[in-house]
């Protein structure tokens, strides 16, 4: 069961993000950061949930991701966007706190556009970071 569910966008014409990582406090801050920013925000507390609403149609501009998650992880989620050609032309942002090469390189090998270990960035320049790949589309 999950804790938080997708939020539904308010308004049309904002750039649209979508949050997925297994921490309820991450989820709840980052939302609040990417609201107050201007953002439509969904959050999702699992890969399935997030997987369920773009196969609903939700078509954000970009998907900030945590790699490790239980069940199912960022890489299965990657893979599973790949293969079901679902959130096309959203900019794909691994969100984690792993740092270690080899999951940099297999989180890019499988469509993700940027790696950011969440530790070497404070939530205002993750903002900033994702404005900056909105604006390369």
């Amino acid at each position: 069961m999950s804790v938080a569910g997708p939020k539904k966008a308010e308004q049309a014409g904002r750039p649209a993000v979508l949050l997925l990582d297994d921490d309820q406090f991450l989820l709840d801050m980052y939302s609040q950061k990417f609201s107050q920013a201007g953002f439509s925000v969904n959050s999702c507390f699992s890969v399935d949930e997030a997987l369920a609403l773009l196969r609903g149609g939700e078509q954000p501009d970009v998907i900030l991701f945590d790699i490790l998650m239980p069940n199912k992880d960022g890489f299965e989620f990657l893979r599973t966007l790949k293969e079901e050609k679902l959130a096309k032309g959203a900019r794909l942002i691994a969100l984690t706190n792993q740092s270690e090469e080899e999951e940099r390189k297999m989180a890019e090998e499988l469509g993700a556009d940027r790696y950011v270990v969440k530790a070497s960035l404070i939530p205002s320049e993750v903002v900033n970071m994702v404005q900056e790949e909105i604006s390369k589309r």
